[in-house]
């Protein structure tokens, strides 16, 4: 407690100076005591005066990327961003939906940025206005097909064929559905999404049609869970040929199975896995930050020597060969016709 000292305080008489002297009290002690309690200030070592911290940013993220190539992303934008840091949710994306429905059940959706692994997940949640409303400046670097106005691609899955090497090369998909093959593997357009973008895309090219699918099963095509369950199969010799992802080949490749890739005619099948913005997101300067650098250069660059194909024109990643033909499923379509595409189907495998 501050007491008034007794006595006729020097610079004046009476009450007036004592409330003089008590002012002057009051400013000296509050100075000397804002100096010791001041990081950096003359009780805090530096004499340079206080910094202020910036508060550390985050955000989270949903994602079916694989934990080889998101990790190195994630590692590379904190590195980036200095404050910034990213809360991780990853899993194939059956159980990435069960994520995100049971968050609109209790309340709304926890994640600032999706990033899917095919257009018809995201656009769904475009369609809940979960995610979408906003792109960055950057997206006009990546192909108008691969991006809309709600998300932008961020990663390229590629389905080409994988065949044990004893057997020829299928120069076309239409090989496949040949006397060519003993035993076919495709995987299911329910649960692979390139697989589904396949079926749309054989689909509405008049040079296959709906029937391709009975002509394979005809042959002794069968389908199996994933396109990874197709590479392990025609590794171990029970196919010999399948469609499979172009990672899932070339790393069965490189673990020296016997087995070789193909990028049939009309060509592989590019499938795209976009990134977006959730409409309601609590962090969205730290989201639309990580949006525009997983986009950018230099988040492409890290992407493809993770292991993925990147969508930004000239950014090296894994194999293409020169002049390999690609195609693209028209996924509006595919978006519209699910029901009876999948139908199809599953009549043209029963046989």
């Amino acid at each position: 407690m501050i007491t008034e000292p007794d006595g006729p305080p020097a610079g004046g008489t009476g009450r007036r100076g004592r409330r003089l002297r008590w002012r002057s009290l009051v400013a000296v002690l509050t100075l000397a005591l804002t100096a010791c309690g001041t990081p950096g200030g003359s009780g805090g070592g530096s004499g340079h005066g206080a910094t202020a911290q910036p508060a550390a940013q985050k955000m989270t993220l949903y994602t079916c990327l694989s934990d080889t190539s998101v990790q190195p992303v994630l590692a590379a934008f904190e590195k980036n961003e200095a404050g910034s840091t990213v809360e991780l949710f990853r899993a194939p994306t059956g159980q990435l939906n069960a994520r995100i429905a049971a968050d609109i059940r209790s309340g709304g959706l926890r994640a600032d940025v999706v990033w899917g692994c095919d257009p018809l997940t995201v656009q769904r949640l475009v369609d809940q206005k979960l995610v979408g409303g906003w792109i960055p400046p950057g997206a006009a670097a990546i192909p108008a097909e691969y991006r809309t106005g709600d998300y932008v691609g961020a990663h390229l899955l590629y389905l080409v064929a994988v065949h044990r090497t004893a057997v020829p090369a299928p120069r076309a998909w239409s090989d496949l559905a040949g006397p060519g093959y003993r035993k076919v593997a495709v995987p299911d357009p329910t649960v692979a999404a390139s697989a589904l973008g396949a079926l749309g895309y054989f689909t509405e090219n008049p040079d296959y049609g709906a029937s391709f699918y009975a002509r394979l099963h005809s042959h002794g095509a069968v389908q199996v869970s994933t396109p990874d369950d197709v590479t392990t199969g025609v590794a171990q010799g029970i196919y010999d040929a399948g469609m499979t992802t172009a990672n899932s080949a070339y790393a069965a490749v490189k673990d020296g199975s016997p087995v070789a890739v193909a990028w049939p005619e009309p060509g592989a099948l590019a499938i795209y896995g976009p990134v977006a913005l959730a409409t309601r997101s609590a962090h969205a300067h730290v989201a639309k930050d990580f949006i525009g650098f997983v986009i950018g250069d230099a988040g492409q660059r890290v992407l493809g020597a993770s292991g993925a194909y990147p969508t930004r024109p000239g950014v090296p990643g894994p194999t293409v060969p020169p002049g390999a033909p690609v195609v693209h499923p028209d996924w509006g379509s595919i978006a519209s016709t699910k029901a009876v595409l999948v139908q199809t189907y599953k009549k043209a495998m029963e046989g």
